[in-house]
């Protein structure tokens, strides 16, 4: 049966895939990079412009609120997340920064995802060909659906970028990009959501199209 792949916020999470200080010079795009990976985090904790305890709360309290698991590739070595990259901001979204040597980021993160309603990831980061290819993968394998945000994943030689979302999708993933992603989790321009979410869409719109032209247009093999 073919897979529509809808995202839905309630049961999806973010993962951001070893952005980390030491590769700043080495991957393509790395400032445009860190540009959607910032987008997308206030993404993750819109919040309600209305007071607690108001009738509307009820029906929207956990509507945008997106937890995030971040991952650094053996950090001794290669450094902590990129420090622009604002992750105290998340609050109790962030659900922890996880240690890892493997390439994929599911053998150290899958119990971050035990007993939550999950069936959607939602993938960004570094490298497209190795750590983000190999998590997809793992992703794919254990039933999730999975997003990855072209505009939000690179590597060193941007050659390989195309070549990766392709592999990606022959294994049943999908490729969107960090705007469409965050109107697909927002669903309608009728709840107390939207104004603020739309907001963001404004703040972000020069950067969006920059991270886009840097990013995009070598998607070419999808």
């Amino acid at each position: 049966m073919h897979q529509i792949g809808r995202l839905a916020s309630q049961r999806t999470v973010f993962f951001l895939c070893d952005v980390q200080e030491r590769f700043r010079s080495a991957i393509y795009g790395f400032d445009e990079l860190v540009s959607t990976i910032n987008k997308t985090l206030k993404v993750a904790k819109v919040n309600l412009p209305i007071s607690l305890g108001s009738p509307q709360m009820d029906n929207y309290t956990q509507v945008l609120n997106i937890p995030v698991i971040v991952t650094e590739q053996n950090p001794k070595a290669l450094g902590s997340t990129a420090r622009e990259i604002d992750l105290a901001a998340l609050g109790d979204l962030h659900l922890g920064t996880v240690p890892k040597f493997a390439f994929s980021m599911m053998p150290c993160v899958k119990g971050l995802l035990d007993n939550r309603n999950i069936d959607s990831v939602v993938l960004f980061g570094i490298e497209s060909h190795v750590c983000v290819l190999q998590t997809a993968l793992d992703l794919l394998e254990q039933k999730y659906d999975v997003h990855i945000l072209a505009d939000g994943v690179s590597s060193c030689n941007r050659e390989e970028v195309p070549i990766a979302l392709a592999r990606i999708q022959q294994a049943g993933g999908y490729v969107t990009t960090s705007e469409s992603a965050a109107f697909q989790l927002q669903q309608t321009a009728e709840s107390p959501q939207f104004k603020p979410l739309s907001q963001i869409i404004k703040e972000e719109k020069e950067n969006t199209v920059k991270a886009v032209q840097k990013l995009v247009p070598f998607r070419s093999a999808l």
